[in-house]
């Protein structure tokens, strides 16, 4: 095959599936989004539980990240996939309805993102309370601040200063995460890239398309998060 024909082949394979690709790649950035703000939020929560007083809620989420970060986020999208519609056949069954429920593999794929990335946020937050010097909870005491009102203004913002570069390492894993959402058929990047490629017989021109789509993907999210540091450095 000659050159130009090759380059006619690439741009005809390439532009006969543009639309199917960025239409993947906008479920792969919604579901990464979804997925890391859900998760960065529950796993604040979590980290509070973690450091508190109570030895039941600290001890559950110990016990919490731990399990999380000791399974593979594969299994944990196959247990929430095929686990939640039996949960939900078997509550259907007890009223009598026997049919098949089909579950949203989107939806699924957002809370198995949230999941993960609410296990290892933790850790990036308790790691940033941590980091807080002990002088800054006593000075919002001696201020006469609500404990409250301490943590919100006074301790969140510094410990989201030093947890910063923590949670832009989650949110790229989030991003990568997506990819294994091809499993149960969400049509992310991954999955469109690789039907193009099985249908063009082009497997190595769509999955390194979509490898240089997920790599400008971190490139961008690490400059930002660079430029979001030097922000609240100078802040």
């Amino acid at each position: 095959m000659s050159a130009a024909s090759l380059s006619a082949l690439f741009s005809w394979d390439v532009l006969a599936w543009s639309k199917p690709l960025l239409k993947g790649l906008g479920v792969t950035v919604i579901c990464a989004l979804l997925g890391y703000l859900f998760g960065a939020l529950l796993g604040l929560l979590i980290a509070f539980a973690k450091l508190g007083s109570s030895r039941l809620l600290s001890g559950a989420a110990t016990a919490y990240t731990v399990l999380l970060r000791g399974v593979p986020p594969l299994l944990v999208i196959f247990l929430l996939f095929f686990g939640t519609n039996s949960l939900l056949m078997w509550i259907a069954s007890g009223f009598g309805y026997n049919d098949y429920i089909e579950i949203d593999a989107f939806f699924i794929g957002v809370i198995a993102v949230t999941l993960v990335v609410a296990a290892y946020s933790t850790e990036v937050y308790r790691s940033g309370f941590k980091a807080v010097p002990i002088g800054q909870f006593e000075a919002c005491h001696a201020l006469g601040l609500r404990p409250t009102h301490g943590m919100l203004f006074v301790v969140i913002p510094q410990m989201l200063r030093l947890a910063l570069p923590g949670l832009g390492n989650v949110w790229i894993m989030a991003v990568k995460e997506t990819t294994l959402l091809s499993i149960i058929a969400v049509s992310e990047l991954m999955r469109v890239a690789s039907s193009a490629g099985r249908t063009t017989g082009q497997p190595f021109l769509f999955y390194g398309l979509a490898a240089l789509t997920y790599f400008t993907i971190v490139l961008v999210s690490n400059r930002f998060f660079h430029w979001m540091e030097n922000r609240l450095r100078h802040s």
